[in-house]
């Protein structure tokens, strides 16, 4: 099976880009590079073996989406073509409404035109807000969204699930995952964030390497253990593979109108000091980094049951936080090696 992978220069794009191949299917990148390296395709074809054919297209173009539809024969969509930073989608609203959800109604329209039935969306955990109770099931109810970005993954979670009941042959996932830190353990392909990084672990590496002053940690007021923010941190191979489970059961549907959603996380939380804590462990590294005031739109705790996934994607994680952090950090070391 051709598998079109939206974002696929991406972190999480170019890890499930391995999966996909790994597992016999033959991934087509597609990607805008505006968050992301041409670089990462060698970084990717170190692993595999040979080039995975890439196509730089925006996937607002219409026309540019619909002339690749015409070129490649593909049997499903991995959509990861996204704006994902917190902070700047509460500072650009604008931006983020329009290239979220522009890209999605691009390729569903395209997908529908060409007979396209197989769809995994990169949902985001973002969908339930701050939760009442934890850890979330994929039936806690979804909160009104801490930010921007957050909304555009509710509102294209409900344009999905509308589309499927209209267009029964559509089959469709969403994929709403936590997290996702470390690399892949060759160092080859990892987070690579253009500018200042949004996500914490990059951030954090980036400090330890000495390329930023320190780390900030926004809020250690929160009421936690450590007053720090929880989160759910997945290694992003065991990410990536999920998605790959989500291909493979699409593919067995049968059944009209089908449209799910799959929680995927290790199932327990860290806070932010734990994650430094276990970073210098792991990698006997002392880090710079102070506390400072909370950031908007951060959610203050929130991690997952992945029962579910579990059980019908027959899917779970493998990896520890420590094995992320020694990954995400040996990624770091291999980029400054490249560098010198």
């Amino acid at each position: 099976m051709k598998i079109l992978v939206t974002g696929g220069t991406g972190f999480i794009g170019s890890h499930t880009v391995v999966e996909l191949q790994a597992a016999g299917y033959q991934p087509v990148i597609v990607d805008n590079l505006y968050n992301s390296n041409r670089a990462v395709l060698t970084g990717l074809k170190n692993i595999i073996g040979q080039d995975i054919p890439f196509y730089e297209i925006d996937c607002t173009d219409e026309a540019a989406v619909r002339e690749l539809f015409e070129k490649e024969k593909f049997d499903g969509v991995i959509h990861f073509a996204a704006y994902k930073a917190v902070g700047e989608s509460v500072e650009n609203p604008l931006k983020y409404y329009q290239n979220n959800l522009d890209s999605l109604l691009v390729l569903l329209q395209v997908m529908r035109d060409f007979g396209v039935n197989n769809f995994v969306f990169s949902s985001s955990c973002t969908v339930y807000g701050q939760p009442e109770t934890l850890p979330v099931t994929e039936d806690t109810p979804r909160q009104p969204a801490t930010s921007p970005y957050g909304n555009t993954k509710v509102m294209c979670e409900d344009i999905i699930r509308d589309y499927v009941h209209s267009k029964p042959s559509l089959k469709a996932i969403s994929l709403r995952y936590f997290n996702p830190v470390g690399a892949h353990p060759s160092a080859e392909i990892g987070e690579l964030p253009s500018g200042v990084p949004s996500n914490l672990v990059p951030y954090l590496t980036q400090a330890a390497a000495g390329l930023r002053d320190k780390l900030v940690v926004f809020g250690n007021d929160y009421d936690t253990p450590d007053g720090t923010c929880i989160r759910d941190f997945i290694h992003v191979v065991d990410l990536a593979k999920a998605h790959v489970k989500a291909i493979e059961l699409l593919e067995k549907q049968t059944a009209a109108n089908y449209y799910d959603v799959f929680n995927v996380g290790t199932g327990h939380g860290n806070t932010v000091l734990d994650l430094i804590n276990t970073f210098e462990e792991a990698n006997g590294v002392k880090l710079n980094y102070a506390l400072g005031p909370r950031r908007p739109g951060d959610v203050e705790k929130i991690w997952a049951q992945s029962d579910k996934a579990n059980k019908v994607l027959g899917w779970e994680a493998e990896k520890s936080l420590t094995d992320s952090l020694r990954d995400a950090w040996r990624w770091q070391l291999a980029l400054r090696r490249r560098s010198e």
